[in-house]
């Protein structure tokens, strides 16, 4: 089999994925050092034979291999490309389009048989995350944390969000989020507590979450930042219901005004 140069392997993921040569090449590296992560050195050395010069550097690993999902295979990628987790799936997407096509099939199945079966489909070209997936992955990159610690955070925030907003609302947020979101919103709104400070608010959080406060107060505005693009207009009937107090975790004030509101603090 004829080894495909490297601006032949760049060209064709910038035309698959729809983004320049500058961005494929970025894309590209991104992929094949996570990949890297995860493959045995055994196997990383036998996909760097089959790929042109340029890119075998990327496929060097020294370490012993990790074992981690799709989502945070796509976070990680997106944290590299400097894009986020949804570019990231379709321009690695693209990229695995390429690499079969560079190492052969039978050395593309070795890859395939070292990773979860969660990875089918982004190994053949083709979307892998839920929507759910897609926002924790959203958060987990904007707080640099894994895609589980998103997910603790996210449902800490849901749940204690449900408790503090009316009922009605709990229930048009959750016809707005995927359905694996849903469970916290449920329980939260079992013990409804429309009094609830932001103080308290990050309390509650922190301890569901089995965080700091410190650490509460800086990532529950990228839970809020998400929620508002997610489900438009229904965010401002929430936003109506929290006091002042709750504009810092909302992400509606600077880094030093969210730094004033001492009472979320130890």
């Amino acid at each position: 089999m004829a080894r495909m140069d490297t601006d032949r392997f760049t060209t064709l993921v910038g035309q698959f994925a729809g983004i320049d040569q500058d961005s494929a090449e970025r894309v590209t590296g991104a992929v094949l050092s996570t990949l890297a992560e995860h493959l045995s050195r055994g196997e990383a050395a036998d996909v760097l034979r089959r790929l042109p010069p340029e890119l075998q550097p990327y496929l060097h690993t020294a370490g012993s291999p990790e074992r981690f999902g799709v989502t945070e295979f796509l976070r990680r990628v997106a944290q590299r490309d400097g894009s986020d987790v949804e570019s990231a799936e379709r321009r690695a997407a693209a990229v695995f389009l390429l690499l079969r096509q560079a190492i052969g099939d039978d050395e593309f199945a070795d890859v395939a048989a070292q990773l979860p079966r969660e990875y089918a489909p982004l190994l053949a070209g083709r979307a892998v995350l839920d929507p759910a997936e897609k926002m924790l992955a959203r958060i987990a990159g904007i707080n640099g944390t894994s895609s589980e610690e998103a997910r603790r955070l996210t449902e800490a925030v849901l749940e204690t969000l449900a408790r503090r907003i009316a009922p009605g609302d709990v229930a048009d947020l959750a016809a707005q989020l995927p359905v694996q979101l849903h469970q916290p919103l449920h329980r939260g709104a079992e013990s409804p507590q429309p009094r609830l400070t932001a103080r308290e608010f990050v309390l509650r959080v922190a301890e569901r979450a089995d965080i700091d406060i410190d650490r509460a107060v800086r990532e529950i505005p990228a839970v809020f930042t998400i929620l508002r693009t997610s489900v438009g207009d229904e965010f401002f009937d929430i936003r109506v219901q929290l006091p002042d107090d709750y504009w810092a975790l909302l992400g509606t004030h600077t880094a030093s005004q969210g730094s004033r509101a001492g009472g979320t603090r130890r």
